[in-house]
């Protein structure tokens, strides 16, 4: 017997839970197989960038996702007696336009239950211990392979997402290339451990010559720390208990390590698959790019891409040209390329710049991402790349009126699976009378606003009438300045199912 669905998803870490949650809530039938026997269950991801947060807060999943995070501590270095006060990410205040400003610390294991928790709020599930097998596809979709508690089954659907890891099974099956390199001599514990004799009011760091270093996180919501040691090349990468402890005392003789929770040894790989699609099949997260840790910019870089692909693949499923799927990598890809040179900069400057590599900016916070010249971000009106506001890049929260005298917030109006159109100035709010929206995919969410705010001006570089166009992943699809069409003419038809 062969199951039935339009999209299957492999792997159910950060990535394949943030497209299940937005497949979900748009009606599209999926299936999530999941290799392992449960949930990932170690801090290993633990950085959550502003633009993440704002993904999250769409997905109805930030809330909880606070209430088991911190902000990130000052570090702590340690030179012999002395323990060095150093800022590693600056504070930022909440502002009109990016109301979550801070990256926050929260350990994998919670980003990965926080997510599971809300997919089962919306109905979903995921099947762990459930591996894929083989797949296969022809011209209408693919047939899989996979094994479980339920036995073997066949599963057809249109589209199978792989969002299993570095190791994908389902790259690999897809015959797309991973290039990059590994250097098995560059290794590191990761670890979460508890230990006595140190506080937690620091991300203690013990920095030594020719690169290696030991940290210590300290892990909102218990006692526990991340370690991360890096060996020397040769040492013997032991995990038991004892082990972890000998090493650490070699840095630090005070600390002792009582008890050793999740442990793994990291290699620097840095890749990136060749191509983000095989006809039916998408590779998406680690499964299409592995980066350092530094920067904090995997985790974040893998939800946004499922971010970017679940609006796409459910327009597709609703009648949209399927040539907006070849967007995904078109988009995402370079994204990722540039994430690797900035987390491998800072990586390589941890041995070379050990304090400036510590330092962490306005880039890595991912707030800047933008889409602009890309398939579906043609040249128009807008803002400057200083300003933002532009086709392409993210649309920016702030306060309004609307022509009801009602007060809001952009963001609250972004959150679900919609597009919205924003009517700045009368005439454009006259100008709603004139779209003419397609029945089919997702909705359209309109919002007028007579007068612009001087925040509305800043977010969007836009003066005078306007009608924006903002895609269901944040993005400004379309603006138009006097052609009340022109924002379904200028790009957004690639995005939309033809009238019926």
């Amino acid at each position: 017997m062969t199951d039935r669905v339009q999209v299957l998803v492999v792997g159910a870490g950060p990535t394949g839970l943030t497209l299940a949650c937005d497949l979900r809530r748009r009606g599209v039938r999926h299936r999530v197989v999941n290799a392992a026997e449960h949930g990932f269950e170690g801090s290993r991801a633990k950085g959550v960038q502003p633009r993440s947060l704002e993904v999250f807060d769409d997905l109805g999943v930030l809330p909880g996702l606070r209430a088991r995070a911190t902000t990130y501590p000052p570090l702590g270095l340690h030179a012999g007696p002395l323990t060095l006060p150093w800022v590693m990410y600056r504070r930022h205040r909440p502002t009109e336009d990016v109301p979550h400003p801070n990256t926050l610390l929260v350990p994998q294991y919670a980003t990965d239950a926080i997510l599971r928790q809300r997919l089962g709020e919306l109905g979903g599930t995921v099947e762990d211990g459930t591996r894929l097998v083989s797949f296969e596809q022809d011209a209408d979709g693919v047939t899989a392979t996979v094994e479980g508690p339920r036995g073997t089954e066949r599963v057809r659907s249109r589209f199978l997402v792989g969002a299993d890891g570095g190791g994908s099974t389902v790259r690999a099956g897809a015959g797309i290339g991973f290039a990059g390199t590994t250097d098995e001599s560059d290794r590191m514990i990761v670890a979460d451990v508890t230990v006595s004799g140190l506080s937690r009011d620091r991300w203690h760091v013990w920095p030594r010559g020719k690169g290696r270093f030991m940290a210590l996180c300290p892990l909102p919501g218990g006692d526990t720390f991340q370690l991360m040691l890096k060996l020397r090349p040769g040492e013997d990468a032991d995990l038991d208990r004892e082990a972890v402890d000998r090493s650490v005392r070699t840095f630090a003789a005070g600390v002792r390590v009582r008890e050793v929770h999740w442990a793994s040894v990291w290699r620097p790989n840095t890749r990136l698959a060749e191509r983000y699609r095989s006809g039916h099949v998408f590779v998406a997260g680690d499964a299409a790019h592995v980066h350092p840790p530094t920067g904090a910019q995997g985790l974040n870089t893998g939800v946004q891409d499922a971010y970017n692909l679940g609006w796409k693949l459910g327009q597709v499923l609703a009648g949209a040209p399927e040539a907006l799927l070849d967007t995904y990598e078109a988009e995402r890809q370079p994204v990722a390329a540039r994430v690797l040179g900035l987390s491998s900069e800072i990586y390589a400057g941890m041995s070379s710049r050990p304090l400036a590599a510590t330092r962490r900016g306005d880039e890595e916070r991912q707030l800047t991402l933008t889409y602009r010249g890309g398939p579906l971000a043609p040249a128009q009106g807008g803002g400057s790349a200083k300003s933002g506001g532009a086709v392409g890049d993210r649309a920016a929260d702030a306060p309004y009126t609307d022509v009801h005298g009602r007060a809001g917030r952009l963001f609250d109006v972004f959150r679900g699976p919609h597009f919205t159109l924003i009517a700045l100035g009368a005439a454009a709010v006259e100008g709603l009378r004139k779209i003419d929206w397609p029945d089919a995919g997702a909705p359209l969410v309109t919002v007028a606003i007579p007068s612009p705010t001087p925040a509305l001006t800043r977010g969007y570089g836009i003066r005078g009438s306007a009608q924006i166009l903002v895609r269901p992943d944040g993005h400004i699809a379309s603006i138009a300045h006097r052609d009340w069409n022109a924002v379904l003419r200028d790009g957004a038809q690639a995005m939309l199912p033809a009238p019926r």
